[in-house]
């Protein structure tokens, strides 16, 4: 029997719900690029639709420091496609 700690079960379930999320963003994205829809256009409405909901949830100051996180991480190399996963 698996004996997991409150925490790592809520981690556990944060991952599934981050992996099928990304499964949903993967398929309309492939809709969009499917239907001639150019991937700038379906990238700028799907950020915009994301800070929109964002800020509707958690206002201007935290959304401002997930903007600095990610751009730090843009700077590092986090989104390259050809960055080497180890």
């Amino acid at each position: 029997m698996i004996d997991l700690q409150g925490s790592e079960l809520d981690e556990m379930i944060a991952a599934e719900k981050k992996q099928v999320a990304t499964e949903y963003h993967a398929e309309a994205w492939a809709d969009g690029i499917s239907d001639g829809i150019e991937t700038e256009i379906l990238a700028e409405t799907a950020i915009t639709t994301a800070m929109t909901e964002l800020v509707r949830r958690h206002g201007e100051t935290e959304v401002l420091e997930l903007l600095d996180a990610l751009r730090r991480r843009v700077e590092y190399g986090e989104f390259r496609a050809d960055r080497a996963l180890q």
